[in-house]
């Protein structure tokens, strides 16, 4: 049985959240709190196996209140929350980063024609997350940025490794918090373009790129149909929008079939920069449920690309990553910390070997 604590300053939605939760069998709610302080307190009390947070509530929000839990009492949680303006959004990827495992949707009432889906994805994230194993974080606060990795001691100088023309990285459960840690790390001058394609519910795309923009030294923005990448700036699958390339350094936008259930789908991506780069790509799979990207990661591998998956100990779902490992698609599998550092490192081999 999944022991869950409901945190929502509305009443309203509390209840639908308890009936969405104990319409499963195998769950039960066991508290419910509509502050952060509640939260706080009652998640000390109940030992609960998940919560689910808001974000903007009185007395406390949902990001102090993912801060002092994951400081106090490490708990597996879920920001569930409307979007209605970019302070909400802020907090809450702050709230992801501050320990908070994933973001959906609130949900509306049963008479909206997107509740079934919506109540569907609410039960199986809230599941999945479930058995995660969390550990006791430090007290987080938003912070002004990280100095990116240096290469042998110097900054990568713009332009010098021609040998690798794009990066391209897929990420889904996890993957915002994986995405700020690794952009931090990257330097102003990086060499390639690096594209992205995030599994975000709708709606919460613009705002992942504009919390990932406080740290990063590069730029980040939505890409846009027909748009050409350029080396040092990192462009975003917009929401339900699969994102491939049309032509060498040129990006396309389409709402085709779903892929692994998916829009934008990861293996597109990646099936995409394989046919167009080949050779000069580097392919990197984050944390994620699913399998989505894991054979288009191959694909890049076949055409002699590198290609890197996070490793199991630090994903906080090792899904996507575990099934590119397990088709031997990954030349590196890593821990978080050192994907920034090799992509550095492969930029230089390669670049040094290809000048040759």
């Amino acid at each position: 049985m999944i022991r869950i604590l409901i945190v929502d300053d509305s009443a309203t939605i509390r209840t639908l959240l308890k009936a969405i939760f104990e319409s499963d069998p195998e769950m039960l709610v066991v508290g419910m709190a509509s502050n952060g302080v509640e939260a706080a307190a009652q998640t000390a009390l109940l030992k609960p196996d998940v919560i689910t947070m808001d974000i903007l509530m009185p007395v406390m929000n949902g990001f102090e209140a993912t801060r002092r839990i994951m400081a106090e009492n490490p708990t597996p949680i879920v920001v569930v929350t409307s979007h209605v303006d970019s302070v909400e959004l802020n907090t809450t990827f702050n709230a992801i980063k501050a320990g908070a495992l994933d973001v959906i949707a609130k949900p509306v009432g049963q008479a909206y024609h997107e509740f079934e889906p919506m109540r569907s994805r609410l039960i199986d994230t809230v599941k999945l997350m479930a058995g995660v194993k969390v550990v006791r974080r430090r007290s987080v606060l938003p912070s002004s940025g990280t100095a990116p990795v240096q290469h042998n001691g110097q900054p990568i100088a713009p332009g010098a490794h021609p040998g690798v023309a794009v990066i391209v990285i897929g990420a889904s459960t996890g993957g915002p918090a994986a995405l700020n840690t690794l952009f931090k790390m990257l330097p102003s001058s990086l060499p390639a373009p690096v594209v992205v394609v995030q599994h975000m519910t709708i709606g919460f795309t613009e705002g992942l790129v504009s919390w990932l923009r406080q740290e990063s030294h590069l730029p980040i923005v939505l890409a846009t149909h027909n748009q050409r990448v350029r080396p040092g700036e990192i462009y975003f699958a917009p929401d339900d929008q699969h994102l491939e390339f049309a032509a060498r350094d040129v990006m396309g936008l389409n709402r085709g079939p779903l892929v692994s259930h998916v829009r934008p789908s990861v293996t597109r991506l990646f099936d995409s920069a394989a046919r167009v780069y080949g050779s000069e790509a580097i392919g990197v799979l984050l944390t994620g449920m699913g399998d989505d990207g894991a054979i288009g990661l191959a694909h890049l591998h076949e055409q002699g690309a590198p290609t890197i998956a996070q490793n199991e100990a630090s994903a906080v779902v090792f899904g996507m990553p575990k099934v590119a490992v397990e088709l031997g698609a990954a030349d590196f599998v890593l821990p978080l910390e050192r994907i920034s550092p090799t992509l550095l490192s492969l930029l230089d081999k390669r670049g040094a070997r290809l000048r040759r």
